[in-house]
């Protein structure tokens, strides 16, 4: 039986519209309605989501040492506790100004097969192939919008002891944005949500079949008119049955969403996503890569 969701996050989603739309406004996005859900979510990331997910105001994001042996509970919830740096809401949003050239992590491509929820799968057993495999989990729901493919997403890729489906970050994300369009329970055909991921970071292991692992996507959103915003999104991840899943336990501290490739990115942590397509297509999930 999973977890309940902490509470503390029932008070942000009173936070008002009118807040998250004077945001969006003053940030100069045009489709503000549109992208509010994804404002939203990264709203909540900020302000924070539970007792055990509080960001620090100054603390530098880093890679963690990658533990080859197993630690156990407590090692693991250090790791997804450990708070990151804070950053403002118009950090999201489109920066003209790029930075220094930022370091790189490579991403393999995965095989390309559909696996549960029609999620692609075939990534290797490296936190890379944790990276990989959660970027294609939030693209599947993401970009359906749909609170019925979120459920059944995370229904097929979680594991027992984790928050419920209807309590998960995405699935909240996906409310919000149908909910601030009045869309229902699906979005509009005339609108569209695609995603790119632009940067990935580990925020650490235990042994070869954990990890912590966070994906910065960039989201274009077209409703009349198109608008973007960095949307970063991190989980526990458990290497299950020859592929990774959302491992239980509480959803790691908030991961600062920001634009890639700017200086405040880089100060955050996250290295900028770089495709391995060397990944062999007919990985079976058996080895180590």
């Amino acid at each position: 039986m999973r977890r309940a969701a902490t509470k503390k996050a029932e008070g942000a989603t009173e936070w008002g519209r009118g807040r998250l739309l004077g945001i969006l406004v003053a940030a100069g996005v045009v489709a503000a309605l549109l992208l509010g859900g994804v404002g939203y979510a990264v709203y909540l990331a900020l302000a924070g989501i539970g007792d055990d997910a509080n960001a620090t105001p100054g603390v530098a994001a880093g890679e963690t040492d990658r533990s080859t042996v197993a630690q156990g509970t407590a090692h693991r919830d250090e790791i997804a506790a450990a708070p990151m740096l804070t950053v403002p809401e118009s950090a999201a949003f489109p920066a003209d100004k790029a930075s220094e050239t930022a370091p790189t992590i490579k991403i393999p491509a995965g095989t390309g097969v559909n696996g549960p929820g029609f999620v692609m799968t075939g990534f290797p057993h490296t936190p890379e192939g944790a990276i990989g495999q959660l970027a294609q989990i939030d693209t599947a729901v993401l970009q359906s919008m749909s609170l019925q493919t979120a459920q059944e997403v995370y229904n097929t890729w979680a594991l027992p002891g984790g928050v419920s489906a209807e309590d998960w970050w995405i699935t909240v994300s996906v409310r919000a944005f149908l909910t601030s369009t009045d869309m229902g329970e699906v979005k509009d055909p005339s609108a569209s949500v695609t995603l790119e991921p632009a940067a990935a970071l580990v925020r650490g292991t235990d042994g070869p079949d954990w990890t912590v692992v966070c994906v910065l996507m960039k989201v274009t959103a077209t409703y009349k008119q198109e608008a973007q915003i960095a949307f970063a999104h991190c989980e526990r991840m458990q290497w299950v049955g020859g592929r990774w899943m959302v491992a239980p336990g509480a959803p790691p501290a908030p991961v600062p969403a920001t634009w890639p490739g700017t200086a405040l990115a880089n100060q955050a942590g996250w290295r900028t996503w770089s495709t391995d397509n060397t990944t062999d297509p007919s990985y079976s999930g058996d080895e180590h890569q």
